[in-house]
């Protein structure tokens, strides 16, 4: 029978009842899902130590971040390969099959080998499982949000998927409170988590992996897209159709640059991003770290739902630029005032002792691997940023046959020995940790709460923003590519080039320009291209 010819099946529209069950079931697995991919991005300081070799320790994590950022990269094919098979086959099938592949992938990092047992081959099975995590997660958020979308009335879409929204911070705060359990709570020694106590939130996973399918399972699908498909109208080449036709390859395009580029950055600045400064540069303990990092995000989540719901008001593009923009010009503010309240003694030992560092044959490291060479200046800038110090970068004094010649306050170091740069800074008072009674918490909360607030005005709209960009019939796939490009690359390289950054210029503040240059960008081109598109008709609009 003919298309034209064939009777139009009637599919009735979701009901408020399994309006909420979809919502919470559909969340619920994403919050998962989102845990599963989390461990390791809050891990990977520790996984430095773990899975890569010693000897320089900016590198090593540098690899880390690398590992991390595998995941991101590899996301936007994850949106391809099941963002086809969500237009052509069904949201609620492929979004089964994503939360299946990330469960038992996360649930085998818990049973890696480490670097001492088995070599470069540890790190290459840990790089190796966090592709197929991003593979999975990339098929996961485009088939969430859409479903939900599908479900929901025109007049709350901004609302409704909000929640899913939450589920990234959730996954992040669940994660989080897991490795907190395990590792601070006192029921473990530190030597027992470093031997084997981190594989237990990657082996948690299994039972969360099985509690998430089945609820999933007892999920409809999607009405509207029930509909297309019974009338016959659905895509029969979603890749091409997104992507090589006109002018739905444009709003992929402005979507990924107008969008979904500056959400990314600004959400892992102001989760992740701060995490590690806090961690790493600011030497704050891990268990300090977690608890209020978890706490601004606690705080904070609710505001992803009050986003979500303004944007039904006033539109989302506007919200989503204005958390951009007021996040790109306070972002060095927020971070030098992080410094003043969490390690005020550190602010003031480099307030006392400025650092200058002469040298030759320095390098710009990002991907790090065994065919890495390290001179004598990377062994010093990599000492100097792993402690948390900015320093100023000169030429060699003419004639000299130094490699390096350091200079901390009124001490001149010749050569890179390690050793000697400790003593040296200890003699100058250098505090090795933040003193925990000279933090000012209400101040530190404050600040993160912030740019948590920056967070929920990106995110919280952004789903339905995208949603009402593309027609149903290739929505999944063509919303899925911006978004895991902007959030997988542009957001997920954060971390790595951020780091890099600081070790290259001596700043521990310059990898800030990343994310404010990109979020910048992303205010230009959504205020000159973009437009809100609520009043799209997502029931009936591939007719």
């Amino acid at each position: 029978m003919s298309t034209a010819s064939r009777p139009i099946a009637h599919v009735q529209l979701a009901s408020k009842s399994e309006e909420r069950r979809v919502i919470f079931a559909s969340s619920l697995g994403t919050v998962f899902e989102w845990y599963d991919f989390y461990l390791y991005a809050i891990l990977a300081p520790f996984f430095a130590v773990l899975f890569f070799p010693k000897g320089n320790e900016t590198a090593a994590l540098l690899s880390a971040f690398a590992a991390y950022a595998a995941g991101f990269l590899v996301r936007p094919f994850g949106a391809l390969v099941f963002g086809r098979i969500g237009d052509l086959v069904g949201r609620k099938y492929t979004f089964l099959v994503t939360i299946v592949i990330m469960g038992f992938s996360t649930f085998a990092v818990g049973l890696l080998p480490t670097f001492q047992t088995i070599g470069w081959l540890a790190p290459i099975l840990l790089v190796s499982l966090r592709l197929v995590q991003g593979l999975a997660l990339g098929g996961e958020y485009g088939g969430a949000a859409t479903y939900v979308a599908e479900h929901a009335p025109q007049n709350q879409r901004g609302y409704d998927t909000s929640w899913i929204q939450t589920t990234a911070t959730l996954g992040l705060f669940l994660a989080l409170l897991v490795i907190y359990l395990c590792r601070f709570s006192g029921w473990m020694a530190p030597g027992d988590f470093t031997d084997w106590g981190w594989r237990l939130p990657f082996l948690v996973s299994l039972v969360l992996l099985i509690f998430s399918v089945y609820i999933r399972l007892k999920l409809n699908e999607s009405p509207v897209f029930q509909r297309m498909k019974a009338e016959g109208k659905g895509s029969k080449a979603p890749l091409r159709d997104s992507f090589l036709k006109y002018p739905n390859n444009k709003y992929v395009l402005l979507a990924l640059l107008g969008a979904t580029a500056g959400q990314g950055v600004v959400w892992y600045t102001g989760q992740f991003y701060a995490l590690f400064f806090l961690s790493i540069t600011l030497k704050l303990d891990g268990a300090t770290t977690y608890m209020l990092i978890a706490l601004a995000v606690l705080i904070g989540t609710p505001f992803f739902v009050v986003f979500g719901a303004l944007s039904d008001k006033i539109g989302r593009l506007k919200i989503i630029l204005a958390g951009c923009l007021i996040a790109a010009l306070t972002y060095f503010p927020l971070f030098k005032a992080l410094t003043h309240y969490v390690n005020p003694a550190l602010e003031t030992f480099q307030a006392a002792n400025p650092i200058s560092v002469a040298a030759k044959d320095c390098q710009f490291h990002i991907f790090v691997g065994p065919w890495s060479k390290f001179s004598d200046c990377d062994k010093a800038k990599d000492f100097l940023t792993k402690s948390g110090l900015s320093f100023t970068s000169t030429d060699l004094p003419a004639g000299s046959t130094d490699n390096v010649i350091t200079k901390i306050g009124n001490t001149e170091l010749r050569g890179a020995d390690e050793a000697k740069y400790a003593a040296a800074l200890k003699a100058a008072g250098y505090p090795a940790g933040a003193d925990k009674s000279k933090i000012n918490y209400p101040m530190t909360l404050l600040i993160l709460f912030i740019m948590m607030i920056y967070v929920t005005m990106v995110y919280g709209p952004i789903a339905a923003f995208l949603v009402e960009m593309f027609p149903t019939r290739i929505r999944y796939t063509s919303m899925s590519l911006p978004y895991h490009i902007g959030n997988g690359w542009f957001g997920g390289m954060l971390p790595l080039l951020a780091t890099a950054l600081v070790a290259a210029s001596g700043d521990i503040y310059y990898g800030l320009w990343y994310p404010i240059i990109v979020a910048l960008v992303t205010v230009v081109i959504g205020f000159i291209f973009l437009r809100d598109n609520m009043e799209r008709d997502i029931e009936s609009d591939w007719k």
